[in-house]
């Protein structure tokens, strides 16, 4: 793949000194659409439209067309509406948004600033995760002095005289809040635990009024999308996956890294550009999207083309975009013991089929890898995960139960002999 379809859109500062700085932003093309909106050239209903045409989908896991998300905010309520941008990024693999926050903060601030025009919001939020307070945090802070120091943010900006105020908030870095209504509890102040849906944030939010939740990585697509035109985007991915994709690539590679490349782009190219696997060892399985998300032996993940629709057609989900390679050498069974406590842990406790379900998991496969396990555990292990789906008022329990099924699917001859091993 050429060099030139890399880091074309959030990383696009990358190749600059100091591409955090308002400067260094502003030098590529930077607050050029705010400062558009801010002169009257732009409508509400103009940006919407126009980020529906470019096909971006939600950057965060989910998939969702972020346009049509953005046009379910009430139009006619006079009411306050908010803006969230979730950068809590805590799925295990993911790395990406907290590059785009250390080294190109203006450019979400830009994002949120036009979706917050183009859904009538006056005020919104950036939600960082605990683990991000020095450099993410401060990054972020320091470019909304900046913004609001040149007027861009505040009261009566521009020529609309727009009303708009941005604020950075952290968290305390608890996995279950990088659920979007987990974090409005947060964000309010309660302890972060998932809201029943029905009613949904667009209707019933932050502090209990139109809300819309986006990630970093979306938010940060937009002002490019605008800059370059909606056509440009949606063809540098594939249809019905317009744009570009930041995979965090993790594992048995040699370049474990950031690499923003078109949607669409085969697995074995971003392969290529990791550096290969390892040590010279053959690959044996892919975690496509980070930990949650169903894994995928070496000769399926092969034949991978890394978008939405071709990660769901083989059983998984491209999610936060998170590659995790394994090698040859993974003892699979202790990896998924790995992941099992993960979820134990971050569980909220609030629904007693994730509470006790991510426990039982836990247990259940610790005894295999202890050697304490018969073949019928086995049965119980997928009893349980099947039980835990679908059932709670968030999809932690599925993110807990998900990498279970699919690693006994893939490579239950593993567990097997494990057990018939006495753990070995």
């Amino acid at each position: 793949m050429s060099e030139i379809l890399l880091n074309q859109v959030c990383y696009r500062t990358l190749g600059v000194s100091e591409p955090w700085t308002l400067e260094r932003y502003c030098n590529l093309g930077g607050y050029s659409t705010w400062k558009a909106i801010l002169a009257g050239q732009w409508t509400p209903e103009k940006v919407v439209a126009e980020v529906q045409a470019s096909g971006l989908r939600g950057r965060g896991g989910a998939g969702f067309p972020s346009g049509l998300k953005w046009s379910f905010l009430p139009q006619h309520d006079t009411g306050p509406k908010y803006l969230v941008c979730n950068a809590d990024e805590s799925e295990p693999g993911a790395f990406k948004d907290r590059d785009i926050l250390r080294f190109n903060p203006h450019q979400i601030i830009e994002g949120i600033a036009i979706g917050a025009f183009a859904m009538h919001a006056q005020t919104a939020y950036i939600y960082l995760r605990g683990e991000f307070a020095e450099e993410e945090y401060v990054r972020i802070e320091l470019a909304l002095e900046e913004a609001y120091s040149n007027g861009w943010l505040g009261q009566k900006c521009g020529d609309i005289g727009l009303d708009l105020e941005i604020h950075a908030v952290l968290g305390a870095g608890a996995y279950i809040c990088g659920e979007e209504t987990a974090l409005m509890e947060s964000l309010e102040g309660k302890r972060g635990l998932p809201r029943f849906k029905p009613p949904f944030p667009a209707n019933y939010g932050v502090f209990g009024r139109p809300t819309n939740i986006n990630n970093v990585e979306t938010y940060a697509s937009v002002p490019v999308i605008l800059e370059k035109g909606a056509k440009w985007f949606s063809e540098l991915g594939t249809p019905k996956n317009g744009g570009t994709k930041i995979f965090s690539i993790s594992g048995h590679v040699n370049r474990p890294g950031n690499y923003e490349v078109p949607l669409g782009t085969p697995f074995k190219t971003l392969l290529d550009l990791a550096g290969g696997v390892w040590k010279n060892r053959s690959l044996k399985a892919v975690i496509p999207g980070g930990s949650s998300t169903p894994v995928l032996p070496a000769q399926v993940a092969l034949d991978l083309v890394m978008d939405y629709d071709h990660l769901s057609a083989v059983g998984s989900f491209l999610g936060s975009g998170s590659i995790i390679v394994l090698d040859e050498t993974v003892d699979m069974p202790a990896l998924l013991e790995r992941i099992s406590v993960f979820y134990m842990r971050e569980s909220c406790g609030q629904c007693s089929p994730c509470r006790e379900g991510t426990g039982w998991l836990w247990r259940l496969i610790r005894r295999v890898n202890a050697g304490q396990a018969d073949l019928s555990d086995l049965k119980t292990i997928d009893r349980v995960a099947a039980q835990m789906m679908g059932k709670t008022i968030c999809a932690l329990a599925d993110a807990a139960a998900m990498p279970v099924l699919a690693f006994l699917k893939h490579f239950r001859a593993e567990f097997e002999q494990k057990i018939l091993k006495g753990g070995v």
